[in-house]
């Protein structure tokens, strides 16, 4: 977590000129960015203690501290909830991944012609209605449910999300964000390890320490059946569950994606109407 406090802080300053902050840029710069001493000035703090802090020898660092650097740095509210995280991780509860709660499964059958799925911290989908399965293309097989393992090493990702280099940067500001919040989570240290080696794209995007949580917008896929689907999504939390999150994927009336995810649901229905048929018809054949 050191480690990621000094990656983090040196990479905001970088990305600040003195200018940007009101200052009078004196003599050359060996590199881009504000030096320690203008961030610990801004954020009226000594050198000597802002350069412990960026070196992650900053111990018991107040609030106060945390939100003078954070006004320096011009965090947006994301990177100042961040940097609180990195700088006084917390520790999981040992909770755990809840069970799926009767009234969310409900809630998610009872959505037929919204697409729907809940997705856990680590990206990972634990259950989904029945067009959410269709939509993404769900399986038994539970890579098919591992959204950025897939996402980053499925080749077949890039065709499916035509705005994959845009959605790549979210999955890993989000990564970032989750890995601080849960310091502990050896799963979710083994994914972002096994992503940093095997993608090169994901190695690039973790390297910016950008941070974002995106809880509303705008997602296009390109489904292998009935074409390009546009939709607007909500991402909501659950009551007494920080580890799994609801989203729910929305389309506009009359829009060709609405009549392209009628017909998807018209075809997911009726493969439902089949298998339940099939599985009444083998277990009449078993009582008797």
């Amino acid at each position: 977590m050191n480690a990621q406090l000094s990656d983090f802080l040196r990479s905001r300053r970088a990305r600040l000129s003195p200018q940007d902050v009101g200052l009078a840029g004196y003599g050359r710069r060996r590199v881009p960015g504000l030096r320690r001493e203008e961030v610990a000035q801004l954020a009226g703090v000594s050198t000597d203690y802002y350069i412990r802090l960026e070196q992650g020898r900053g111990r018991q660092v107040s609030d106060a501290v945390l939100d003078a650097v954070s006004r320096a740095l011009r965090l947006d509210p994301t990177e100042h909830a961040y940097l609180h995280d990195l700088a006084r991780p917390h520790r999981a509860t040992g909770r755990g991944r809840q069970p799926i709660r009767r009234s969310v499964r409900h809630l998610l059958e009872s959505m037929r012609d919204t697409p729907a799925i809940v997705v856990d911290h680590r990206m990972v989908i634990v259950t989904a209605n029945a067009l959410g399965v269709a939509v993404f293309g769900l399986t038994d097989d539970l890579r098919s449910r591992d959204r950025a393992r897939q996402f980053f090493l499925d080749p077949k990702s890039r065709a499916f999300f035509p705005d994959w280099a845009a959605d790549a940067e979210s999955v890993a500001a989000e990564l970032r964000l989750q890995a601080a919040r849960r310091p502990d989570d050896q799963r979710l240290t083994a994914l972002i390890g096994e992503l940093c080696i095997k993608s090169a794209e994901f190695r690039t995007l973790w390297a910016d320490h950008k941070v974002r949580e995106k809880t509303q917008g705008r997602k296009r896929i390109n489904h292998p059946t009935v074409g390009e689907l546009v939709f607007t999504f909500e991402r909501l939390a659950l009551a007494d569950d920080d580890e799994q999150t609801l989203i729910v994927y929305t389309v506009e009336p009359g829009s060709p994606t609405a009549e392209r995810l009628a017909v998807l649901a018209s075809w997911t229905a009726a493969h439902d109407a089949g298998a339940e048929a099939e599985w009444r018809k083998d277990n009449d054949t078993a009582a008797h």
